[in-house]
């Protein structure tokens, strides 16, 4: 195969591998962007806060079965082929999505309701615990030892990328339609969309070829019979998966939710900052930050994963304190001017969803930096709620989204070069299963498990930053194992090590 076609065929992976990815991330996520709504759409709303953390612990019921799924999935893969694994979890996760928007709220089918949800949740996550590992395993199978790191960081930025989407086609929702039709069906959008996309990417990788690693081993007969004991009953083998789980990936999941997902709730429920401003605020540092991804993967070709990795997690667990302190700042009333010429009481009364009248009042102030905030109270079937809405100016967003792209930066420094490193640990026979297990323990369950652990310690203890004890501690855990016990050789290629077959 001549280099130029070689290029053209690796791009090709690539593309087909990180679109598919991308649509799969996007369909997980836009039910997290989307938590708070879904709070009041499918759980009673006799008590709004429990409502939010019932939520958010049904999104990461979705990560806590990605290793089961990583362990269905990446068996099939190794046994099968990595090319039908990952079209097969595609379909799952594209299905799963487009039915959540079609269930009826609480209010319409009662208990049914958050049932149905998270059977489509458990879903969900099975579908994305064999994606991720099929689609880094094929690219890598595809790319030279020596961009290994560069390649499959095209996959890493899936994960932020779907993301990005999910908070685009939200925003671009929300503002064609009032709120009001927004939360009684708009929401529903993001959710349906997911079935063109899903179409579109089933078109582009169906016309793959299996990756030349895996074909060369089925053609010599060499494909694992049994991948779950070669991969977990090997004593020498399971001390790698450990040793990649708590020595890179339970730290990297926690840096990737810290700097994105928690993020945003703590912007929308512990700083109260409006729906829009806050989507928008991490979807413009996550825009600037993406590239990085692509930067420190071609960066661990050359200087090694482990120190890109390791740096990553101790300057983001000693970063975190400062910076989310510096961020509850920027709507700390006590500390601003209020024009008392533009206080207002705004008033109406209007029908909801299912025809009931609800009552709503709201105090409004407004500051000499441009911060507006909104009192709102809210009286529906007799009981009253109430919630703040805090709108900042333009300095503050700027200094906002800053802080926010920092953590981004962590996120790339941790996130760039782990989908190389898991590849080159594990033989090709039984890659699949080995490297996805311990990525989404690290990712579903460290990670997945962060926004809503991280939310329920700051309700309980008032602290706005008490949420931050579990990430930095599981970050410098996995560091000091990192540190120790991870060994990189420098090959004549660079950091990178041809994998075995």
């Amino acid at each position: 195969m001549s280099s130029t076609s070689a290029k053209q065929n690796i791009w090709q992976v690539i593309f087909a591998s990180s679109a598919g990815t991308l649509i799969e991330w996007y369909d997980f996520y836009i039910f997290g962007s989307l938590s708070l709504i879904l709070s009041e759409k499918f759980f009673p709303d006799s008590n709004p806060t429990l409502a939010y953390v019932a939520t958010l612990a049904t999104f990461a019921v979705g990560f806590i079965v990605r290793p089961f799924g990583a362990i269905v999935f990446g068996r099939l893969g190794d046994m099968v082929g990595r090319k039908y694994t990952f079209l097969l979890t595609l379909l799952i996760m594209g299905g799963s999505t487009f039915a959540i928007g079609l269930i009826p709220s609480y209010a319409t089918i009662g208990i049914l309701a958050p049932i149905l949800v998270l059977i489509l949740r458990l879903a969900q996550g099975l579908a994305l615990g064999g994606e991720y590992g099929g689609a880094a395993t094929y690219v890598a199978e595809h790319a030279p030892a020596n961009k290994r790191g560069y390649y499959t960081s095209f996959i890493q930025t899936t994960a932020t990328l779907g993301l990005f989407v999910s908070l685009g086609v939200i925003l671009a929702t929300r503002l064609s339609m009032s709120p009001e039709k927004f939360n009684e069906w708009g929401w529903r959008i993001p959710f349906w969309l997911s079935v063109f996309l899903v179409m579109m990417s089933y078109y582009i990788r169906i016309k793959l070829h299996e990756s030349p690693l895996f074909s060369k081993l089925k053609s010599e007969g060499k494909t694992s019979k049994n991948p779950l004991k070669e991969s977990f009953g090997n004593k020498e083998n399971l001390k790698l998966v450990l040793l990649a789980l708590f020595g890179a990936a339970m730290g990297q999941g926690v840096v990737w939710y810290t700097g994105q997902f928690y993020a945003l709730s703590f912007l929308q429920n512990t700083m109260k900052i409006d729906f829009v401003q806050s989507n928008i605020i991490i979807a413009v540092a996550l825009l600037f930050g993406t590239p990085f991804f692509i930067y420190f993967g071609g960066l661990s070709d050359r200087i090694g994963r482990k120190k890109i990795m390791m740096a990553g997690m101790f300057i983001a667990a000693i970063s975190y304190f400062p910076i989310y302190n510096a961020m509850d700042k920027t709507v700390d009333l006590s500390s601003k001017q209020e024009i008392s010429a533009m206080y207002r009481v705004e008033g109406n009364v209007t029908p909801d969803a299912d025809g009931k009248m609800v009552e709503s009042s709201a105090k409004v102030r407004t500051y000499a930096d441009s911060t507006v905030v909104r009192d709102v109270t809210v009286t529906k079937a007799g009981k009253t709620t109430q919630h703040k809405e805090i709108k900042v100016g333009n300095t503050a967003m700027i200094w906002l989204i800053f802080l926010v792209f920092i953590q981004v930066i962590f996120v790339t420094m941790v996130y760039g070069p782990i989908a190389a490193f898991l590849v080159e640990l594990f033989p090709t026979r039984i890659r699949y299963t080995s490297m996805s297990l311990p990525y989404h323990i690290g990712n579903g369950v460290f990670g997945g498990l962060l926004p809503a652990i991280a939310t329920l310690m700051v309700q309980r203890t008032g602290n706005h930053l008490a949420g931050l004890f579990y990430p930095v501690t599981i970050a410098i855990i996995c560091m000091v194992i990192g540190m120790v016990f991870i060994k990189e050789k420098k090959t004549k290629d660079g950091y990178a090590e041809e994998p075995e077959v």
